[in-house]
C-alpha cells in the first residue's frame, strides 16, 4: 500500500464522522461494493473490528486489492482528494 493510502486510512481512523460522510458518498458507496465483493461483507467487518482495535493491516491488505485495478487506483485516489478537503 503507498504512503498516501496508508495516511487516508490513518486520517479516517482519527475522524469517524469522515468515514461516515465518505461511505454516504458515492465513491464510498462503490468501495463498499468493492469490498464486500464475494463474502457480503464478512471480510470488511473482521478488518474493520481489527482496524478499531488499532490492527489495521488486513483493512490495508483490502485497500491494496482495490488498488491493484485501475478502477479501484482511480477510485482511492477521488477519495484520497475528497478526504484532503
Amino acid at each position: 500500500m503507498d504512503e498516501n493510502a496508508k495516511h487516508l486510512l490513518a486520517s479516517l481512523q482519527r475522524d469517524p464522522s469522515r468515514v461516515q460522510a465518505l461511505f454516504r458518498s458515492g465513491d464510498g458507496q462503490t468501495l463498499l461494493r468493492m469490498l464486500t465483493e464475494g463474502d457480503q461483507g464478512a471480510s470488511l467487518q473482521r478488518a474493520a473490528q481489527s482496524a478499531a482495535q488499532g490492527r489495521t493491516e488486513e483493512l490495508q491488505r483490502m485497500v491494496s486489492q482495490v488498488m491493484g485495478s485501475p478502477e479501484g487506483a482511480a477510485l482511492i485516489e477521488r477519495i484520497q482528494k475528497a478526504v484532503q478537503k
